[in-house]
């Protein structure tokens, strides 16, 4: 939605895009938090008026809408894979696992933000219901490897889902990513990580 508020004063020219915007607004989010940004707090860091933001979007929670969406469909995207879709369940979750680090790399500070919603917004509370979604849908995976023998028996696959994706959210709080750093060898660590002890020996 474009707003008629007037153009930025002179010196404060808006060179900015809705998505360069968003960069912006969810490293001041990730910071000082939602609630406790403003829309003059993300003027300045925009280094633009708060006018100029209203013609790229209504408010600041559209840019948390935006942020939210983009960690979220990404974490969809993996459970639709065919890797997560066919064949044994265990192989299906290592793989959830393994892309989801990944995604969570790829998409950190979006991520970031969306494991730091408490459902103070209609937003937020949208969020966080797809966050449940995604938690039950790998709770069953991890239920159906479970059952097909493949993961310890006796564990409890809600728990179990939390467990392993507490893990891999904590990436979020450490992990800074350096030129060096291959998201691959992360991966990989938290995946040798999870699932030796989680898969059945034989």
């Amino acid at each position: 939605m474009v707003s008629s508020q007037p153009a930025a004063p002179a010196g404060r020219r808006d060179s900015h895009s809705v998505e360069s915007l968003l960069s912006v607004a969810v490293e001041v989010f990730n910071v000082r938090g939602y609630d406790g940004t403003s829309m003059e707090d993300l003027a300045k860091a925009a280094g633009i008026s708060k006018s100029s933001i209203y013609h790229h979007v209504v408010g600041k929670e559209e840019l948390l809408r935006l942020s939210l969406s983009r960690a979220l469909d990404g974490l969809f995207a993996v459970l639709d894979e065919p890797a997560a879709r066919e064949g044994a369940a265990a192989a299906r979750l290592e793989h959830v696992v393994r892309r989801t680090c990944l995604e969570l790399v790829r998409n950190l500070p979006h991520v970031t933000l969306l494991l730091r919603v408490r459902g103070n917004t209609a937003t937020e509370r949208d969020a966080l219901a797809r966050r449940r979604e995604f938690d039950h849908r790998v709770a069953d995976l991890a239920a159906e490897a479970i059952a097909e023998g493949d993961l310890r028996p006796g564990l409890d696959p809600r728990l179990t889902a939390r467990l392993v994706f507490g893990l891999v959210n904590s990436i979020s709080e450490w992990y800074r990513p350096q030129p060096s750093d291959s998201p691959d060898t992360l991966a990989d660590a938290v995946v040798g990580l999870v699932f030796d002890g989680l898969r059945t020996v034989h």
